[in-house]
């Protein structure tokens, strides 16, 4: 008896999992799309601009097998870098930007900074 209500719950509750996991996934591939679709109907932008605030972002992955860890399972990490850049007007922009950009900077930089809605195009220090 406690077995079949056991497995009663487990027949409900995995395809409930499933269509969650699965509406998770295509909301932030929506999301994602609408950030890209709004970023290429912005204009593109320079303006004058100085570096306010450096930040990195690393994230550290755990997989299974294929490493040389005391499991068989490996680390690996990913690091996403940020600048705050602050414009004439005073107003704060935080643009995600590559490792090689990151390191060309640094805080208190003052320049042309190139962007278009959220997506950074560069920075050319002066």
């Amino acid at each position: 008896m406690w077995f079949d209500m056991g497995f009663q719950l487990i027949s409900i509750m995995v395809p409930v999992i499933f269509v969650i996991v699965l509406a998770v996934f295509i909301l932030i591939l929506v999301k994602g799309i609408g950030t890209w679709s709004k970023n290429n109907r912005s204009p593109r932008l320079t303006v004058d601009a100085v570096v306010a605030a450096k930040r990195a972002e690393v994230s550290h992955h755990h997989t299974a097998g294929g490493g040389a860890g005391a499991c068989g399972g490996g680390v690996s990490s990913s690091t996403w870098y940020y600048v705050t850049f602050e414009v004439e007007s005073g107003d704060r922009m935080e643009l995600s930007v590559s490792g090689q950009d990151y390191g060309m900077m640094a805080e208190g930089d003052r320049g042309s900074l190139a962007f278009q809605g959220t997506r950074f195009l560069g920075f050319q220090r002066r």
